[in-house]
């Protein structure tokens, strides 16, 4: 495993706790992970947790909205929730000396929630006024519209933020409800980042979040969608340009292909950039994506007025990865520059904190974070054609635009 002397995992009441001692600032980052995701979802129970979690920020037992408020504007701090497939986080964001204020705030609203009618109702309206508008955005939509393709059966097909269905069928006793059998310790992991002491976690959790029911949730990491052959849906849209989406599946995250896949995606996007849009001058965004799940994702991406054109582009570059191999001297750069962004991108505590959460729950350890680099060193360019040849088939893609400007065959034959 990696050196990382810096951070410790110990329990507390049950709750696996990861902090990392970072004393070059005066920032705290605290991520609380409910695990389960989509995993804990129904169709007909899309969004509840966030809906929950967003209500809970508009009054507490301890804490009606306008004291909570006032409280977190004098603190400067910050409580955020994020929905995911795999768990949903409540991030905190304060300052070494106002971590514990702010702690108490978010802890009450994960423990006793006042969920008033009048304000169930207005994070409601919120919600299903904002999934509404993804309609509007050709972006948000071409997401929707690949996930559903590419995990068609699987519980990841769910949406976390919910659908507009669902939001309005959700009543405030499912809330209750909800929060009364599943905010329980064996659902949770915390991350902290910060310039704080493990005796100081120990005392907010045991006084607070560790007081919660124990439950019976284990965590694993979830089973691969199904191997679905090649596919495509069509929104049309009259749209200044269409946007094609499409994706394939990947190796788990504990297997030696993810890093082999991560840097074959990069160097595809790289190509691509270099062909579409830098020669050829056919879009203003193009890209091959990598998706970090317990397996991971690869995909391809483009915004054009010519898909068919890109399309044929995008064919060849991936038969030009599977069927060549990069030079050594050209993967060392590519490795080094991939280093300097990823971690340029990855440098806040808060970030570093989902660093921390993703290796230790789609790896089984949280030191592999800090193995990351030794990890795409050791990827050799036979690995990345290898990864290249073995994934980067069976695209399940999404389009939006005009369905003239596309020929269906095309698509199936990635």
């Amino acid at each position: 495993m990696g050196d990382d002397s810096l951070t410790i995992k110990f329990e507390v009441s049950g709750i696996p706790v990861i902090l990392r001692r970072v004393t070059a600032n005066n920032v705290v980052a605290a991520n609380l992970y409910l695990l389960g995701g989509s995993r804990q979802l129904t169709s007909a129970t899309q969004g509840i947790e966030l809906m929950l979690l967003e209500a809970s920020e508009r009054g507490t037992q301890k804490y009606p909205r306008d004291l909570l408020r006032t409280k977190m504007a004098r603190l400067g701090s910050a409580i955020g929730v994020s929905a995911g497939v795999d768990w949903t986080s409540v991030g905190l964001r304060a300052t070494t000396a106002g971590f514990d204020s702010t702690w108490a705030i978010m802890a009450d609203r994960i423990v006793a929630p006042r969920l008033d009618p009048a304000d169930v109702e207005f994070v409601r309206e919120q919600f299903v006024t904002a999934v509404s508008q993804r309609k509007d955005s050709p972006d948000a939509l071409l997401d929707f519209l690949a996930d559903s393709m590419t995990f068609d059966g699987h519980p990841y097909a769910l949406e976390p933020t919910g659908t507009e269905a669902s939001l309005k069928g959700i009543t405030g006793a499912q809330l209750r409800a909800y929060h009364a059998s599943q905010m329980v310790t064996s659902r949770m992991m915390l991350v902290v980042v910060g310039n704080v002491s493990r005796t100081r976690v120990e005392k907010l959790v045991r006084e607070t979040i560790g007081r919660l029911p124990r439950g019976s949730y284990a965590w694993s990491p979830p089973a691969p969608p199904a191997d679905l052959p090649s596919g495509y849906v069509v929104e049309k849209r009259a749209l200044p340009t269409n946007y094609l989406q499409g994706y394939f599946h990947g190796p788990q995250a504990t297997s030696q292909d993810y890093a082999a896949l991560r840097l074959a995606c990069a160097v595809l996007s790289g190509r691509l950039f270099g062909e579409v849009r830098q020669r050829r001058n056919l879009s203003y965004s193009v890209n091959a994506p990598f998706v970090e799940h317990a397996f991971s994702l690869g995909g391809l991406y483009v915004t054009t007025t010519q898909p068919d054109e890109v399309l044929s582009i995008m064919l060849q570059q991936v038969k030009a990865l599977q069927d060549g191999i990069i030079t050594q001297e050209g993967l060392e750069q590519l490795v080094q520059q991939f280093i300097v962004t990823y971690f340029l991108d990855n440098e806040t505590n808060a970030d570093q904190a989902n660093m921390l959460a993703r290796a230790e729950l789609y790896q089984g350890d949280f030191r592999r974070a800090s193995r990351f680099v030794q990890e795409l060193r050791a990827v050799k360019p036979e690995d990345i054609q290898r990864a290249a040849r073995t994934y980067m088939r069976k695209v399940r893609w999404a389009y939006v635009g005009d369905p003239a400007k596309v020929t269906p065959a095309r698509l199936l034959r990635f």
